[in-house]
């Protein structure tokens, strides 16, 4: 079995996954998906989290080996990226979507200076608007961010697109072809529900849904 549907797996078998056909959920964006992907659920699960951990960790290692710092977005991001710093031993920030409205006012949270090179952690990217917004964050206090790296991702040429326009590479642990994959191989989903998730996805790539 490949890691990415071994990840897929790990986030189906905790209930991560939810579809809602007739009642469709609205992304930040303002897409309107049938599925939502909670990956925050992954804190309860033990075994699943020291998986994602170290595979976030060992890409970190190998495609990104400047990383200095660890950054989580806020909140999701943050329990793994304290997970994989501890497993790399670097030091680790947290970025708010804003800055507070009170005390210092700061974006980032923890200790980070203008010689460091920080790797962005998401638990998804679904159009990349919110890495794009941790990405400008540290880089206004003239950090270089190395990349971004993710649980899951939608695989949406729009994620790819925002990512060219800044200058930044992304990388998941797996992604929406895996996980469709694996629902449909383990019972999980229908395979009614399967097929129409895959044509709102397909869709959804070709830029036909807003």
């Amino acid at each position: 079995m490949t890691q990415k549907k071994e990840i897929a797996k790990i986030l189906l078998n905790v209930g991560a996954v939810e579809l809602s056909p007739n009642e469709p959920f609205t992304w930040a964006s303002g897409i309107e998906s049938p599925i939502y992907c909670d990956n925050r659920l992954t804190m309860s699960d033990p075994v699943g989290r020291k998986q994602i951990a170290q595979g976030l960790a060992d890409i970190i290692r190998a495609q990104y080996p400047q990383t200095t710092v660890i950054a989580g977005t806020a909140t999701a991001g943050i329990p793994h990226a304290a997970w994989v710093a501890d497993i790399l031993g670097l030091p680790m920030v947290y970025i708010r979507s804003a800055a507070k409205g009170h005390g210092r006012s700061r974006q980032i949270e923890g200790k980070i200076d203008a010689a460091d090179k920080a790797i962005i952690i998401e638990d998804l990217i679904s159009t990349g608007g919110s890495s794009l917004n941790a990405a400008e964050a540290l880089r206004s206090e003239g950090i270089e961010v190395t990349g971004v790296v993710s649980i899951f991702t939608y695989e949406l040429q729009s994620a790819d697109e925002t990512f060219a326009s800044v200058g930044l590479t992304y990388t998941s642990l797996t992604d929406f072809g895996a996980l469709a994959e694996a629902a449909q191989e383990s019972g999980a989903i229908s395979e009614e529900s399967i097929g129409s998730l895959l044509d709102w996805h397909g869709k959804l790539k070709a830029g036909l849904l807003k």
